[in-house]
């Protein structure tokens, strides 16, 4: 069972050049139990890279963080580990990705490469644990349900606290459909250290998971189509009621999260992100066709917050 107090079973999983920090406390202030970090390189934690370290920030509205290392070995795993706890002693948790399926980063023998290395993927998570934090391990299943539990059983005898699992295997990528029976069997062979990950798209998704024993759900790409997606979960699961979050409180977070990522990534990358999350925090609200279509001709971050600005005026 994971050692993070966790309120609720909802969580955000990490996404490289997505999971920043505007965007963790965007979801905590919606109700996520837990975020992660982007994937950070261990290797270059270890050599003091500036922009490597810079992506251990946070910051106390977002609690609890969960840093989602990547590394090819556990040698160079801990030592990165123990640079990012130099950095910031203000993770919750490690997690290890062995379930980054793109080519740059298995090629390394990170990621899904560790899939097939049950000797190293022991290594880590046991030697990880004399740091002191609660170690999470996101993998993606393997080619049967035999090897998927064998793995999963390597890891839970190494000491991993969470085993986040996601059911596409990494030749998938991101494509075709995630097997949620994978996910289901680990859960009932490995009782309260199962979480999920995988075509979380619906409340239903995450209400079905749970039904499965999983102890958390993480939520990636769902997130960004429908980031209201995550009160609409509490409220089913019946911890939050998404109705408490009104027009003018929702404009209040897209509002916050607009001017935030402004400082962190620019107004750019602010209003790219924006657009991207457009439909998905607009659905609901009066009037969001419309909306929609004029957030999309936006061309700069004052004009486009204006717009969910209108919802409430």
């Amino acid at each position: 069972m994971s050692l993070i107090n966790l309120k609720n079973p909802v969580c955000l999983a990490p996404m490289a050049g997505v999971t920043l920090r505007p965007l963790r406390e965007f979801f905590v202030r919606l109700g996520a139990a837990a975020v992660h970090t982007e994937m950070i390189s261990c290797a270059g934690l270890y050599r003091n890279n500036l922009k490597t370290l810079n992506m251990l920030e946070t910051s106390q509205q977002e609690q609890p963080v969960i840093v989602q290392l990547f590394a090819p070995e556990d040698k160079i795993l801990c030592a990165g580990a123990e640079a990012a706890l130099k950095y910031n002693k203000n993770f919750a948790a490690f997690g290890i990705n062995m379930a980054c399926p793109m080519p740059k980063v298995t090629r390394t023998g990170s990621g899904a490469a560790l899939l097939n290395k049950p000797d190293m993927a022991f290594n880590m998570t046991k030697n990880l644990q004399a740091l002191g934090l609660p170690v999470w391990v996101k993998i993606r299943r393997l080619e049967s349900l035999d090897e998927t539990l064998k793995f999963v059983e390597i890891l839970a005898n190494a000491g991993a606290d969470n085993i986040c699992i996601h059911g596409r295997t990494a030749a998938q990528r991101y494509e075709g459909f995630a097997d949620k029976t994978f996910v289901k069997a680990a859960a009932k062979n490995f009782p309260g250290l199962i979480g999920a990950s995988g075509d979380v798209k619906l409340k239903q998704d995450i209400i079905e998971y749970i039904s499965f024993g999983c102890v958390n759900v993480m939520i990636a790409r769902g997130a960004i189509a429908n980031p209201w997606l995550v009160c609409e979960a509490l409220d089913a699961l019946g911890y939050k009621k998404f109705e408490n979050l009104n027009a003018q409180e929702r404009v209040k977070n897209i509002y916050e999260l607009g001017k935030s990522a402004e400082l962190e990534i620019g107004e750019r990358q602010a209003v790219v992100l924006i657009k991207r999350m457009a439909a998905g925090l607009l659905k609901g609200m009066a009037g969001a066709a419309e909306l929609r279509r004029r957030a999309g001709c936006s061309t700069n971050l004052n004009e486009l917050l204006n717009i969910f600005a209108e919802i409430i005026n």
